[in-house]
């Protein structure tokens, strides 16, 4: 345990100068010193961090080690190059980030501390459910709904200003499909027919991909949000394949979801704009459309590609050309001016994360903890897929963000909920076996030995039924009475009550090969008139 507290100790250091290495490098380049106000702010969030691997050490002590370090180098990577396009633009995005990180803490910090034991959620699988369902859907209300650059995902709140109920939607929802797929599992895994090799399931058991397919194309049509409704679809078909562990699920989930999208894209304008962006970036055409042409996408592309293999250097590039370049194409700007090996390492980054949450599925015996644990990871994994994807012209662009990084708080507290849920469900599939000692093994051996000898001693005494003559004499009557395997039921057996006295076990010989059951003395009478139980 000391060792790990050590090799705990050294990775949150390693984070921490790493992150405060690059701040004070972006900021030389790009004003000359340290602000003061971010020095402040920057402090508390270092203190908050401490805090929170502190109580994470005393409350989660067998937790993942390197789940946080790296969330830590990925918030302070993402905050940095926001910081940096402030200065050029004039604006204080970065400010509120490191703001709405402080709340990510303070939340992520209490899960730590009262939720021990994460099976307390599948108590609250279908008021999840209600929840996840009521902040999907929010934003179509007439009053706080918001639509902001096509896609009606927001919600504004006055004072409070505006979030995006999407990202909690899918915490929800991940506990309902967890809690769902565990107590129906044995169901969706009976097998159909065979189609070309691969066996289908049965059609009465199509019923909850059929629902879910249809919410997520829901949301698609009425929010215009490719983005959501992917990221819901993929998480429930992949927790499908992991409750089932049926490749049939998967086949299904990729066909049923392609059919959709070819389906929207033919019928609503701002899916076949980005599809058409997609296959044909670099033409006029669709370079000089507005709005939906290639012009952001190509721009995120060459600055993408400027940074070659190290980089410009942070302050030293020109991010800002992109649009979003703080949020949708962080990772554009993060490879202008980190180069290749910069943006691998931030990959890495993700990969330890994602890698570290997929041990903990496969180590957890509990079945909700399983799925509740690969399906988190596996959301986060499909939105840097998506994202990286997107810019890179391998997908579509989707309208989801890097998580830790891009500049917005409802993204941010939500991963850090979910990085924060991940140490819990560590912290229990890391817990180390009972030691079972020589005297345990010795209890054990004798309670079954004993309980045998319970048996054995009661099918003993069992009364035999013998048929009676009419006519018996009384000589027959006394034989009967004499005979050894028929109980005497005239006198009861005397009974006394013994508790937590267990009779001695004689000594096994060391090494025989192949030695007796000892026959154990019990020191107290049986009841034959409960079927030998121990009074």
């Amino acid at each position: 345990m000391i060792a790990t507290r050590f090799r705990q100790i050294a990775l949150l250091l390693l984070a921490v100068a790493i992150s405060a290495l690059a701040f004070i490098q972006m900021f030389q380049r790009t004003t000359g010193a340290f602000p003061v106000q971010y020095a402040i702010m920057l402090c508390a969030a270092a203190a908050l961090f401490l805090v929170f691997c502190g109580l994470t050490a005393r409350f989660q002590p067998y937790a993942s080690q390197s789940i946080m370090p790296c969330v830590l180098l990925l918030t302070a990577t993402g905050i940095t190059m926001i910081a940096r396009i402030d200065q050029s633009e004039g604006w204080d995005i970065a400010k509120r980030q490191i703001i709405w990180l402080h709340v990510a803490l303070v939340l992520s910090t209490l899960i730590i501390v009262f939720l021990r034991d994460y099976r307390v959620l599948r108590r609250f699988s279908y008021v999840s459910m209600v929840v996840g369902l009521i902040l999907l859907l929010s934003p179509m209300l007439p009053v706080i709904g918001t639509e902001i650059n096509g896609a009606r995902i927001w919600v504004r709140i006055p004072g409070l200003g505006s979030f995006q109920p999407g990202e909690f939607a899918k915490l929800f929802l991940a506990f309902f499909f967890a809690a769902y797929l565990f107590d129906h599992r044995d169901q969706l895994a009976v097998g159909g027919k065979k189609v070309l090799g691969l066996q289908l399931p049965r059609i009465k058991d199509l019923g909850p991909i059929i629902v879910v397919w249809i919410a997520s194309m829901g949301v698609l049509v009425v929010q215009h949000d490719l983005g959501t409704s992917l990221m819901f679809f993929a998480m429930f078909v992949a927790m499908l394949y992991t409750s089932t562990g049926r490749k049939s699920w998967i086949v299904i989930g990729l066909i049923t979801f392609a059919a959709g999208a070819m389906l929207a894209a033919s019928m609503f304008s701002h899916v076949g704009s980005r599809v058409d962006a997609w296959l044909h970036p670099f033409s006029n055409e669709q370079y000089t459309k507005s709005p939906g042409g290639s012009w952001q996408l190509v721009t995120g592309i060459f600055g993408l590609a400027s940074g070659g293999m190290i980089g410009t250097g942070l302050g030293q590039g020109h991010p800002s050309l992109v649009t979003f370049a703080n949020s949708d194409f962080i990772y554009a700007s993060l490879g202008e001016e980190l180069g290749l090996v910069g943006v691998m390492a931030i990959l890495m980054l993700y990969l330890i994360i994602i890698a570290s949450g997929f041990i903990v599925a496969m180590k957890i015996k509990d079945g909700f903890g399983k799925l509740l644990a690969s399906g988190l990871v596996f959301t986060m994994a499909f939105q840097v897929f998506t994202v990286v994807g997107g810019i890179t012209l391998v997908i579509p662009l989707t309208g989801l963000t890097l998580p830790y990084m891009a500049a917005g708080g409802s993204s941010l507290i939500a991963n850090y909920i979910l990085a924060a849920l991940l140490i819990v469900i560590s912290n229990s599939a890391n817990q180390p076996e009972p030691e079972l000692t020589s005297d345990t093994f010795q209890h054990e051996a004798l309670a079954a030995l004993r309980n045998k000898e319970l048996k054995a001693r009661a099918r003993a005494t069992e009364p035999i039924v013998r048929p009676r003559v009419a006519s018996a004499t009384p000589h027959d009557v006394s034989e009967e009475a004499n005979d050894p395997q028929i109980p005497n039921t005239a006198e009861e057996p005397e009974y006394t009550v013994r508790t937590g006295v267990l009779p001695s076990v004689p000594q096994v010989p060391s090494m025989p090969p192949a030695p007796p059951v000892p026959q154990i003395q019990t020191n107290f009478p049986i009841d034959t008139s409960n079927g030998g139980e121990r009074a």
